[in-house]
């Protein structure tokens, strides 16, 4: 029998990752790895309050502390600019909400601990800590604002006064005045009262920064680890120091994990370039993991109520959502977009033809939060994933017919939701069903009926989710031809360890004749690449890949131009192999190289494709779970995965980010809890008291992918980088809550499933039924 031999190189060719040589070896080279002659290193006191008036004293003495060059406090940056919400949304009544006033460091008040209050730059670090010592904050404690509820509560003490409310913004989409008349017409109504909880991000590397000024130009670079230098470039030239853009180059060299969390501009970036220039010396500023607890943005943490109308045969009518999510204590970067992003995903895989949300943005003396791997739509994914279990429940239907009842059908396709999203392509009902029958739905009684003659409680839970990511627009791709025959990828996308370099590489290699070491792919400089949009809402390989494409094509067309009439033969009888170009069918050839050297210019390929619709992945998670009622412990005993990327670019990759997403999705549904007391201090301000999932806590994962092709990509690409995080929570917490009550009796448990959290959930269950 003959076999077809693996594709090598190309869209589906399953390369493992390029980078990962240079990673594992440990000579990748990451912000902290850099220290240019004379550097200085920064340190930032922070407020040990979560809320108070402050005054400072011993400031000069600080400055006269042994090795310090420089102390910055409010007084000494006057002529910046605040940091800036780029997310102002119009509100429900029609008006834009307030910005409160985002301190670079803060002047007379703080509002949550780890707040920035002065930029202590020394010879070492140990110096500019020593010399933070000799600044005395002099604290006035305010009271401090910890939980929504009591932040909206009306005698609640107030963050920002002039505001007159710790309500940031109130905002709405759909229409609340036929959802009202939908619900009194309804047969059943089914609610929800949810959780969604303040999460961590805790990457492999914080963050850190290496800012240097060059007198000569009065030019500044900053090395960073970023999801992008040309957006964090605006932030910091136009809206925080008010520069050219063309004064600042922004260097991203290796990134340890990014998460959304490293796409934002920190006020350690900013104080760094300003102490550079006014110190005319390199400053380095590495921030600790600790630090990263108390200072880089939060994720998640909302509080959800939904109600579900639905008619007699259990078809869903109509959807009403009153979602409150936290800022912390300012609005950050993208803050106040992220949970109305999200409820445009409300309605899920669901036909459901009415829809009303309020989306209450509130002020609490916390670390503010912002987009967190996914953003917005696992939070949209988990509240219409646990409400359909319950409507499955009270309607007598159980979890797999209510959906099946209620997915949009494929005759359906393309179909614009409530909230204005157009799905394009997939198969909701075909990828359930393929994911049961991995999964056993069948035997699951017989196994439930095993754990309970065992004294443990068993749980099957689903989660069939849709995302929306990979957002209108383009990235533009540059492919140059090297004078050695090699080929340069430019792009403004920015790898932080999803394999980038393989996943353009195989595209451009199948191109042009190469093999993956012959292509350099550059992303991490702003001097470099023109433009770019950055790594965020899984874009990077939807919207670069199609444009790399097209550049490779184009300057394949040039190398066949120019070889052409160098072996007098026609364009259509050349190929491009093994770094040459040759006539098909014949030994003559000529080298790129030998191109490269008689083209009258450098040759390169630029492109922007651009795509007008989002894509939507899609797909069905289920987990089974056992419990023991006894220490409150879940095993997740199986983990499948049924998802629709469309066309799959490599397989390998792929896999990786399933699993990495989903990890974060176990982490956040069993272990990641963030406790703040009355007072605002963070208990959880350390990996010994944060919980992250190991290795011991994951599963082995059964992943398959039943792909409809995108119609919206260029290539068919659906994004696949979040999709994991969007799936994994309701499919643990379904299953846990199944098991919690069909073994005793629980009937809600939120997010996180701890040992603690589940056995004190039984016991008091327990109580209540006697």
């Amino acid at each position: 029998m003959n076999q077809m031999a693996p594709q090598k190189f190309g869209i589906g060719a399953p390369l493992r990752r390029k980078e990962d040589a240079t990673l594992i070896t440990g000579q990748g080279i990451y912000t902290d790895d850099l220290t240019p002659e004379g550097c200085l290193r920064a340190y930032v006191l922070r407020s040990a309050m979560a809320h108070a008036k402050i005054s400072l004293a011993g400031v000069e003495d600080a400055r006269r502390s042994p090795g310090v060059a420089m102390v910055l406090t409010a007084a000494d940056i006057t002529d910046i600019k605040p940091m800036p919400t780029r997310a102002v949304m119009e509100q429900k009544d029609g008006s834009k909400h307030a910005i409160p006033r985002h301190e670079v460091l803060c002047t007379d008040t703080v509002r949550f601990v780890g707040d920035a209050i002065a930029f202590i730059v020394a010879e070492t670090v140990e110096q500019a800590q020593d010399a933070a010592e000799l600044i005395e904050v002099d604290y006035d404690p305010l009271p401090a604002v910890i939980g929504m509820d009591a932040a909206l509560a009306a005698d609640a003490p107030l963050i920002w006064p002039d505001l007159g409310s710790n309500a940031a913004f109130v905002l709405g989409r759909g229409d609340e005045a036929e959802c009202a008349k939908v619900f009194a017409e309804a047969d059943q109504v089914v609610a929800i009262d949810i959780e969604n909880n303040r999460l961590i991000a805790n990457y492999m590397e914080p963050r850190g920064c290496v800012a240097e000024f060059d007198v000569e130009t009065g030019r500044f670079t900053l090395t960073a680890g970023t999801q992008g230098g040309h957006g964090m470039r605006n932030v910091i030239c136009e809206h925080i120091l008010g520069i050219e853009e063309d004064r600042l180059r922004i260097v991203t060299p290796e990134v340890g994990g990014g998460f959304g969390t490293k796409m934002f501009t920190y006020r350690e970036y900013p104080l760094s370039l300003i102490a550079a220039e006014r110190l005319q010396k390199p400053v380095k500023w590495i921030g600790e993991r600790m630090e990263h607890f108390v200072t880089d943005a939060h994720g998640r943490d909302n509080s959800v109520h939904a109600e579900m109308a639905l008619n007699s045969e259990g078809r869903i009518l109509a959807l009403k959502v009153d979602l409150k999510a936290s800022m912390g204590a300012y609005l950050h970067q993208f803050a106040p977009f992220i949970p109305f992003v999200g409820t445009s995903m409300s309605t899920g895989l669901y036909d459901i033809p009415t829809i009303g949300v309020t989306v209450t943005g509130v002020y609490e003396n916390k670390v503010p939060t912002d987009a967190y791997r996914g953003a917005g739509r696992p939070e949209a994914a988990y509240l219409i994933e646990r409400l359909i279990d319950k409507a499955g429940d009270e309607t007598g239907l159980g979890p797999v017919e209510i959906r099946k009842r209620n997915f949009i059908r494929q005759d359906q396709l393309p179909y614009t939701t409530a909230t204005g999203r157009m799905y394009d392509t997939g198969d909701y009902e075909g990828h359930l069903v393929k994911a049961l029958e991995i999964a056993d739905h069948a035997g699951f009684s017989a196994r439930q009926a095993d754990s309970a003659a065992n004294g443990k409680f068993r749980g099957f839970g689903i989660s069939s989710y849709i995302e929306c990511c990979a957002f209108p627009g383009g990235e533009e791709a540059t492919v140059e031809l090297n004078g050695n025959g090699t080929v340069t990828l430019l792009i403004g996308t920015q790898t932080n360890g999803q394999g980038h370099a393989t996943a353009y590489s195989q595209v451009i290699a199948e191109q042009l004749g190469l093999e993956l070491e012959q292509i350099e792919v550059i992303q991490g400089d702003t001097d470099r690449v023109r433009q770019g949009g950055g790594t965020g809402g899984s874009r990077s390989i939807p919207l670069g890949l199609p444009s790399v494409d097209q550049a490779s094509q184009s300057l394949v067309k040039q190398i066949k131009e120019l070889a052409a009439e160098e072996l007098e033969t026609g364009v259509e009888d050349l190929d491009l192999i093994d770094g040459q170009v040759r006539i098909v069918g014949t030994d003559r050839q000529i080298s790129l190289a030998d191109v490269a050297a008689k083209a009258q210019q450098k040759l390169f390929g630029r492109e922007e494709v651009k795509q007008a619709e989002a894509t939507y992945p899609n797909g069905t998670h289920i987990a089974e779970v056992e419990i023991d009622p006894e220490t409150g412990d879940v095993r997740i005993e199986a983990y499948v995965i049924v998802d629709d990327f469309g066309v799959t670019v490599n397989p390998v990759l792929l896999v990786g980010q399933v699993h990495g997403g989903t990890a974060q999705a176990i982490s956040q549904a069993l272990c990641e809890h963030t406790v703040y007391d009355e007072e605002g201090q963070l208990l959880t301000a350390s990996l010994l008291d944060y919980h992250l999932a190991r290795a011991a806590d994951l599963p082995d994962f059964s992943f398959q992918t039943s792909n409809v092709p995108s119609t919206t990509n260029a290539l068919g690409i659906k994004g696949a980088g979040e999709a994991g995080t969007i799936g994994g929570c309701a499919a643990i917490m379904n299953a846990v809550q199944r098991a919690l009550k069909d073994g005793a009796g629980v009937n809600h448990m939120d997010m996180p499933a701890t040992p603690l959290r589940v056995w004190e959930a039984i016991q008091t269950a327990r109580t209540t039924r006697g």
